[in-house]
């Protein structure tokens, strides 16, 4: 339901953001081997950038986030 748009943007937004920095974290640990077909990083690091992009990017949920949290202002201050 659309009162739960922020919640939802939010439980997209934050596990994804964290998988990417892991993903990215374990690429400059392995080096150049971090974006070889060999090595499982190299799949994680598509995988968490797709989770980014799928639904709605990042920015967008973020965008959705701060739209919720301006009309919820809005709305106390009435």
């Amino acid at each position: 339901p659309k009162e739960f748009s922020k919640e939802a943007a939010m439980a997209k937004l934050f596990p994804s953001d964290i998988a990417m920095k892991v993903a990215e974290d374990a690429v400059q640990i392995l080096g150049g081997y971090g974006y070889m077909r060999d090595f499982p990083v190299e799949k994680m690091m598509r995988d968490a950038k797709i989770l980014q992009i799928y639904e709605g990017t990042n920015q967008i949920q973020r965008n959705n986030i701060a739209l919720e949290l301006i009309k919820e202002a809005a709305r106390r201050r009435r």
